[in-house]
Order: structure tokens, then C-alpha cells, then sequence
């Protein structure tokens, strides 16, 4: 009886030191990744202190029309569209006077990590490393959270412009924000941000 237990026993302790490997790993891996972030961003601000385009969160009602309005107090400023309605919301531009060579539209984010893993680099490419960064406030804290990563893994700085609404908070707030969390150290990673994996488990609901 005692000899059958000693190997269970043995076993036990063998996966509990494998969990406590694997999750100090993972630990290590998180903490550098945030250090390395943290870094990054701390020198984008210190060098572009001052934001150098707007990048508008699309999704939300009225975050076109505060923008354009945000744009024409900001004229030396390029806009940087992410997911906005197609053909209308960019109308709201256009019908503003905003010059089409003013803005740039990302139509094919889906969601809130898209928004970002589909416009860095083209802020990349513009060498734009400060942005103001525009969606309502009950969607900010999300997108401060994705930005942080995405955005600061390559040094680019944001400051958050936050639309004030009558809107309540997002439901599960700190879920969909650990969520989002996890699919943008995903996208760091894989370049890959899981929309297609999300969109799936919405439609089986």
C-alpha cells in the first residue's frame, strides 16, 4: 500500500514543480515584455513629447464628428482612421473640408486589437511616434490597455483623448480588457490577433 503511494506522491510533486516552471516562465516572460514596453514608451515620450498625428478608434457614435472637430484645432496633424464605418464615416471628413491627403482609413479592423495591429505601421511608416488617440471614454481604458502593448512594443507614445458620452461602462469591463491584453501579447508574438477566433465564439452564441 505505502509503495503505490510513494510514486503517486512522487508524480504529484514532479507536475506541481512542472506548473511552477511553466508559470514562472511565463511570469519572467510578462515582466520583461511589460519592462521592455515600459522602456520604450518612457523614451518615445521624452523625445516626441508631442504627438505628431490622431489616431481615431472607429466603432463608437459621434467619435468621427469629435474628431473632425479635434482635427481643424490640430491642421498640421494627419488623421489616422481605424475601422470606421465605410463609405459614411469617412464622409464626415470629407463633408468637413478635412483634405483627403489629411486622412488615412484602415477599414478592415474588426475590433479594438485590430484597430492597432492594422495602423502601426503605417505610423511606422509615416516615423510618427507620439499619437493622440482618440474613442470614447467607456472605451478607453481597453484601448489605453491594447495600446500600451502594441504601440509600445514598437515606440510609439499616445496620449489619450477621451469622448465623454452618457453611455455606462462596458459590461465585464476587466474581462474583455484581460482579453484584449492577451490577444495583443498574441499579435507581439505571432503577428496574428485572433479575430477570427473571437468572431467565431460571437457566432455560436
Amino acid at each position: 500500500m505505502e509503495n503505490s503511494i510513494k510514486p503517486k506522491l512522487a508524480l504529484s510533486k514532479k507536475i506541481r514543480r512542472g506548473f511552477y516552471i511553466v508559470g514562472g516562465g511565463i511570469g519572467a516572460l510578462l515582466l520583461g515584455l511589460y519592462g521592455f514596453v515600459g522602456v520604450r514608451l518612457a523614451i518615445a515620450s521624452r523625445t516626441h513629447p508631442t504627438p505628431e498625428a490622431i489616431m481615431l478608434l472607429g466603432g463608437g457614435k459621434g467619435r468621427e464628428q469629435f474628431t473632425v472637430e479635434f482635427a481643424k484645432a490640430h491642421p498640421s496633424l494627419d488623421i489616422l482612421a481605424s475601422g470606421v464605418r465605410f463609405p459614411d464615416g469617412l464622409e464626415v471628413f470629407r463633408d468637413a473640408g478635412i483634405p483627403e491627403n489629411r486622412l488615412y482609413s484602415n477599414i478592415y479592423a474588426v475590433d479594438t486589437v485590430g484597430n492597432f495591429a492594422h495602423t502601426v505601421e503605417e505610423l511606422q511608416k509615416r516615423n510618427v511616434h507620439h499619437v493622440y488617440l482618440i474613442t470614447s471614454d467607456y472605451h478607453m481604458s481597453r484601448a489605453v490597455a491594447v495600446a500600451t502593448l502594441i504601440l509600445g512594443t514598437r515606440g510609439i507614445a499616445f496620449t489619450p483623448v477621451s469622448i465623454a458620452t452618457n453611455e455606462p461602462p462596458e459590461t465585464w469591463s476587466w474581462l474583455r480588457i484581460t482579453r484584449d491584453t492577451s490577444r495583443s501579447i498574441f499579435w507581439i508574438f505571432t503577428g496574428r490577433t485572433g479575430a477570427n477566433f473571437t468572431i467565431h465564439l460571437k457566432l455560436k452564441r
